[in-house]
């Protein structure tokens, strides 16, 4: 397990969940702090739409028509922006294969990889994850669940997880003293 300072973070919202679903909006933000995010206009292949992904995500599909941009233009950014790191992603599972249809509708290849949060974060900070994942959206005051959003919100729970690791044994060890 690596251990990085402050890991590059994606996430991508959806039509939906399942095997015909597409990514709807895409969300990074780097180690340095810096962010990035798009929508994306589905082509006309990507007709699956959830009216249950939509009440999460709060993103319709005429808003995708209407100011979405090509998966080719965001590519190419992506690829500009995030150049040949590893960024992470909390749900590798249903983030991977969006990320492959976006790349594969723009028809490039992306720079980067794409590499499951689990990879770089201990089990005793996936142990803490969803709870500290709860209260820092309450304090970070995140109200929409959209990509960039989650990318900062999973970036800061990262790090406040590996925070809270590896104080806990400083603090336990103080307590028996």
């Amino acid at each position: 397990m690596r251990r990085l300072p402050n890991p590059t973070i994606i996430d991508i919202e959806a039509s939906g969940f399942g095997s015909r679903s597409y990514p709807i909006e895409i969300g990074v933000v780097k180690t340095n702090g810096d962010r990035y995010c798009a929508l994306i206009e589905p082509p006309p292949e990507w007709d699956h739409w959830s009216e249950s992904a939509q009440s999460i995500h709060g993103i319709s599909r005429g808003l995708l028509e209407s100011r979405g941009r090509k998966p080719h233009d965001i590519c190419i950014e992506l690829n500009q922006f995030l150049g040949e790191i590893t960024a992470y992603s909390d749900a590798w599972t249903h983030d991977s294969p969006w990320l492959n249809r976006l790349f594969f509708a723009g028809r490039i290849q992306p720079s980067f990889h794409l590499s499951p949060i689990e990879m770089i974060a201990s089990e005793a900070q996936l142990l803490l994850w969803d709870q500290t994942k709860k209260r820092l959206e309450k304090r970070l005051d995140i109200k929409r669940h959209r990509a960039s959003g989650d990318a900062y919100l999973i970036q800061q729970t990262y790090l406040e997880t590996r925070n809270l690791v590896n104080t806990q044994p400083a603090l336990a060890k103080l307590k028996g003293l």
